[in-house]
């Protein structure tokens, strides 16, 4: 159908009368929104299960990650589907870690491109309703209604521990166990926040890579990912995106600028992308055909919200017989919110921070074509087990100044933080 409306407008809308779970994402071709789950795959204990209406098959976790989900998928009745959820960093960790992956092929979907939208249901009766609806969504008002600023500082004692924390990481470091690590801190947000006006509100104020909502195995969240763990096309390109180096954004052009040169000239921040890139260049050898694995827009800088970042492209070509979920595999958790080497980071990481959740994860959509898009989920506010936070971290490397890190931390959480709009601060239809 045509739809001239805004796709942002729209997709917070329909989350805002959803009464299943549904997924929003927003990646360069399109603004999808899926909806009820008439299959789900999950990961739990070391086992990847397929849930459909035709009962539950399980199959046992493969060399990679996602070898049980690239199963699950292909034996879906009817075979390969779209489908859509989030993977958490705990999928790297203990089985006992509680359900790691959630994945559903939707009952309803909407793709909206420009100018017009594409539909798919189970009958034409809920087609017809979907396309109502939409319609509805499309000529909402979108207004935004101020958001309210939280307080994003560490407090006396929480302070003191991610400093400490910083402190005992950079000894690691010169003892030479690892090169870098990304450490997190999160801060509550204490206030019920309206998630689909949060997203309206903070998707006109960043200009992300990905952006995406959604409410799907117990765990809502909103938010603007500056950088994609993975992305496979239909020709079998590989592209990862690492994004290490920070400066904040504070909306003057000359200021600014002047942090983007310091942003250059920094050694700390210039080595930390560089490892970075080198390692993304690493994993990606490993599922490309040789010789095709490239760096491209290396070191540019990509304005992400209230913040800009040292950014490189590392791209490839999928070797014979590999595929997406191969490629997923080898480069999930992403390097620029892990660490370097990625295993001795990960493991530093969960002893100081013992579940993460999504936070570093992914969010992601793959189609039976053999196409994925998979986001970094950071600048997110989360609401899960009837708690909300935000959380941020900041590579650690020798170089680094805990009070520096911390600082960080702040600019990042701006991203998210201004945007938070209250729960019944707006009418649902103008969300």
């Amino acid at each position: 159908m045509l739809f001239d409306g805004d796709r942002f407008v729209a997709a917070a809308a329909l989350a805002a009368t959803a009464r299943e779970p549904y997924v929003a994402y927003e990646y360069p071709e399109a603004m999808c929104f899926a909806e009820g789950e008439q299959a789900s795959i999950t990961v739990s204990g070391g086992m990847t299960t397929l849930t459909t209406d035709e009962g539950q098959r399980t199959f046992p976790a493969g060399s990679g990650l996602f070898d049980g989900v690239r199963q699950a998928i292909e034996a879906l009745p009817g075979g390969a589907r779209r489908v859509y959820g989030w993977a958490s960093f705990e999928l790297i960790g203990e089985p006992e870690a509680g359900e790691v992956v959630h994945l559903m092929v939707p009952r309803r979907e909407i793709r909206i491109y420009n100018g017009c939208a594409l539909l798919a249901a189970e009958t034409e009766v809920a087609l017809d309703e979907l396309s109502d609806r939409l319609t509805t969504a499309g000529t909402a008002t979108g207004q935004v209604v101020p958001p309210r600023r939280v307080e994003v500082e560490l407090a006396g004692e929480e302070a003191v521990l991610y400093r400490k924390a910083v402190t005992e990481a950079i000894e690691s470091i010169h003892e030479g166990a690892l090169e870098k690590v990304i450490l997190s801190r999160v801060v509550a947000v204490r206030d019920e926040i309206d998630l689909p006006a949060t997203y309206l509100a903070g998707r006109r104020g960043n200009r992300p890579a990905r952006s995406f909502l959604f409410d799907l195995g117990g765990w809502e969240a909103a938010g603007f990912s500056p950088e994609i763990v993975a992305r496979v096309t239909a020709d079998r390109t590989v592209v990862t995106q690492p994004l290490a180096g920070t400066r904040a954004l504070g909306g003057s052009a000359v200021h600014d600028a002047a942090r983007r040169e310091e942003l250059y000239r920094d050694a700390k921040e210039v080595f930390e992308h560089a490892i970075s890139v080198r390692l993304a260049a690493t994993e990606m050898t490993r599922v490309c055909t040789p010789g095709t694995v490239g760096v491209r827009d290396f070191m540019s800088v990509k304005e992400r919200g209230s913040v800009q970042h040292l950014a490189s492209e590392v791209v490839g070509r999928l070797a014979d017989g590999v595929s997406a979920w191969d490629a997923l595999s080898e480069l999930f958790p992403a390097i620029t919110a892990s660490g370097v080497p990625k295993a001795p980071a990960c493991d530093l990481i969960r002893t100081v921070e013992p579940e993460r959740g999504l936070y570093s994860g992914a969010i992601l959509t793959a189609d039976a074509d053999g196409t994925l898009d998979a986001a970094l989920v950071l600048r997110s506010v989360f609401r899960h087990g009837g708690r909300t936070w935000l959380r941020a971290g900041a590579g650690i490397v020798a170089r680094s100044n805990p009070e520096r890190e911390l600082e960080e931390t702040r600019e990042k959480l701006l991203s998210v933080s201004r945007f938070l709009v209250p729960a019944g601060a707006t009418p649902a239809e103008a969300a």
